[in-house]
């Protein structure tokens, strides 16, 4: 049975009712994830969750080693990733404190490394719509039958962080009419989509940005978000309740099918090797 993945706060598999709960210490081509897996049982569905930035929060957005973070997913048997976000907003209506489930990504980042092809053998997957809209639907309708203040919809920004935004960039995303900004989401969506997991993100309004405010704080941000993340914890559980992965596929899960236009013939054998999680299958059927 396919599992469930979680990346987000090392919080998240600290929750109540979590059955057989055991940690592996995982390796993947692409190095070390920022931690060990947690893999457990709760409402019936096999989990793992993932701590981004690892425990203690040890790593930059920059620094977060995404690669080996999906690839890690992807090895221990998860189909489809629900990421958790500190995000701050760039609309009045959506207030610290709200939940937000967007479907759309501008990416900015600058320093990272956001694929896993290369080496010989090139991939260009279909990323039109990042997010699986059957994924953001469990979001959204577990908030909403919460009780909770939740956008459905909406255009995340990715910066390249650690700094916040200047004054003139948040005023420039907000002309683009994007809805909320953070430093991790996109990268994790491109690469999820070529592990052909199904990827959707549930963002936490912590601020304004500084649009809005005169300044933002981490003091700020972790305040609020300290507040959010029992309330992430209640969709996530909520979600565990009504999601059926084995009726319910995600596209994302042939992504690559038609993706991977390199000759098989021409691609290194190291490299078919590193990647045959991924490529195994499409090379076996040539």
């Amino acid at each position: 049975m396919a599992k469930i993945g979680i990346i987000g706060g090392s919080g998240l598999y600290q929750m109540e009712g979590i059955e057989d709960v055991r940690e592996i210490e995982a390796d993947t081509p692409f190095g070390r994830p920022s931690d060990p897996l947690v893999c457990g049982r709760l409402g019936g569905k096999d989990l793992v969750f993932l701590a981004r930035h690892g425990r203690g929060h040890r790593f930059l957005p920059t620094e977060v080693p995404y690669r080996a973070n999906i690839w890690a997913m992807k090895q221990a048997g998860v189909d489809r990733i629900f990421a958790i976000s500190a995000v701050g907003s760039l609309k009045e209506e959506i207030h610290p404190g709200h939940l937000v489930v967007p479907r759309q990504f501008i990416d900015l980042t600058k320093h990272r490394q956001s694929t896993f092809f290369g080496a010989g053998c090139v991939a260009h997957v279909s990323y039109g719509d990042p997010v699986d809209e059957g994924m953001a639907r469990h979001l959204v309708g577990a908030a909403k039958s919460l009780g909770y203040a939740v956008h459905d919809g909406g255009t995340y920004i990715c910066m390249e962080g650690p700094q916040f935004s200047s004054r003139a960039e948040s005023n420039l995303y907000r002309s683009w009419s994007a809805d909320i900004i953070g430093m991790t989401n996109a990268t994790e969506a491109k690469l999820a989509r070529e592990a052909e997991l199904g990827y959707a993100t549930l963002a936490l309004s912590t601020d304004y940005d500084c649009w809005k405010e005169e300044e933002v704080t981490a003091g700020q941000v972790v305040a609020v978000l300290l507040q959010n993340a029992k309330n992430a914890q209640a969709v996530v559980r909520k979600v565990l309740e009504t999601i059926q992965p084995e009726k319910e596929p995600c596209k994302a899960h042939k992504a690559l099918e038609t993706a991977i236009i390199t000759d098989p013939a021409s691609i290194p054998v190291e490299t078919r090797r590193r990647l045959d999680l991924l490529i195994g299958k499409y090379l076996k059927k040539g």
